[in-house]
């Protein structure tokens, strides 16, 4: 490979999450390959002994690191910062390790951008890397987070955030998304989008999108009929979706059909359809140009003043500000 654009050093120490740090890597090797070697991404793993030393992930598999924290100099271009749980009965807490902290705190003022995935953030907030910015991290440790650092903005929602040159992912598998977004900021849409077909994986959940999207959010009903529907409405937005007309599928009355989606799914056949539908909205906001008028049509709203009325309902906001706010993954605070 020809002259090294992107130096990409990723911590790893005992415990470090395994995904947290492979998946970041493999999506610089990828866009490598896909650019046939322009992207020029150097990834080395940093770790708290000397090169060559074995660290054990929190899945058991051990790395190699390619260099010690104290040889890694100031030549950096990306510092991603990953994270380490202890699992207690009261939940997980994020391991903060002082010499980890202190070597963040040193490194982070030589690199051009720092990123930390999922309970990685804890570690650049100990470091006081993200007062007075947006963050976020895995939705399990957020409210720690707000509670050990009332000085950083702290959202639980979404699947990264930018805050000037420093990025917040969450958890975990959110780590690829992160990755291909510094991917397109560095090389592009085109560059991320052929890494993320690689990887079979859908470009791009924007920063804004929440963790979890609505069927994953609830859980899977005691009666496989009910799930079977659940999957069938998320594949029908446009067609007619009352509590009568999916009632008549479900060959039930509808009052019976009303009582029985309640209790497995916790919401009315109705907020449960409206849901899915500005879900459906909120990605076309966030990723194409299409009018209000297009985008009701086409998730089943049918008009813009009933668009309108969903997502003051569900998201508490206008159809325009929420594509004001998320239609790119930049976020108004600054550095």
């Amino acid at each position: 490979m020809s002259k090294i654009s992107h130096r990409v050093v990723i911590a790893v120490f005992p415990d470090v999450d395994l995904l947290d740090v492979t998946g970041p890597a493999e999506v610089f090797a990828l866009a490598n390959r896909e650019s046939g070697g322009r992207a020029r991404y150097q990834v080395r793993l940093a770790g708290p002994g000397r090169a060559g030393e074995a660290v054990a992930t929190s899945a058991g598999v051990r790395l190699l690191t390619d260099i010690g924290f104290a040889d890694v100099g100031d030549a950096v271009d990306t510092l991603l910062v990953p994270g380490a749980v202890e699992v207690r009965t009261d939940g997980p807490l994020p391991r903060i390790d002082r010499h980890v902290v202190d070597w963040i705190k040193d490194t982070a003022p030589h690199a051009r951008r720092i990123a930390s995935v999922c309970v990685g953030a804890h570690l650049l907030a100990a470091a006081g890397l993200l007062d007075g910015k947006a963050a976020t991290t895995h939705w399990s440790t957020a409210d720690r987070l707000a509670a050990d650092h009332p000085r950083v903005a702290v959202d639980p929602d979404p699947i990264f955030i930018r805050s000037g040159r420093v990025w917040t992912g969450a958890g975990i598998s959110a780590c690829l998304d992160l990755a291909l977004a510094l991917v397109a900021e560095d090389h592009g849409e085109d560059l991320a989008l052929a890494v993320a077909r690689h990887l079979v994986v859908y470009l791009k959940r924007q920063g804004g999108q929440s963790q979890f999207s609505v069927p994953i959010s609830r859980p899977p009903a005691s009666r496989r009929d009910i799930d079977e529907l659940r999957l069938y409405v998320a594949d029908h937005l446009t067609e007619d979706l009352s509590a009568a007309a999916l009632a008549a599928r479900m060959c039930l009355s509808e009052r019976h059909f009303a009582r029985v989606f309640t209790q497995e799914t916790g919401t009315t056949p109705a907020a449960y359809v409206e849901a899915l539908r500005v879900e459906a909205a909120r990605r076309l906001l966030e990723t194409t140009d299409q009018s209000l008028e297009e985008i009701a049509r086409t998730t089943g709203l049918r008009s813009v003043e009933t668009l309108h009325r969903a997502f003051r309902r569900q998201i508490a906001t206008s159809p325009a500000a929420y594509r004001r706010r998320f239609r790119t993954t930049t976020t108004t605070t600054t550095a």
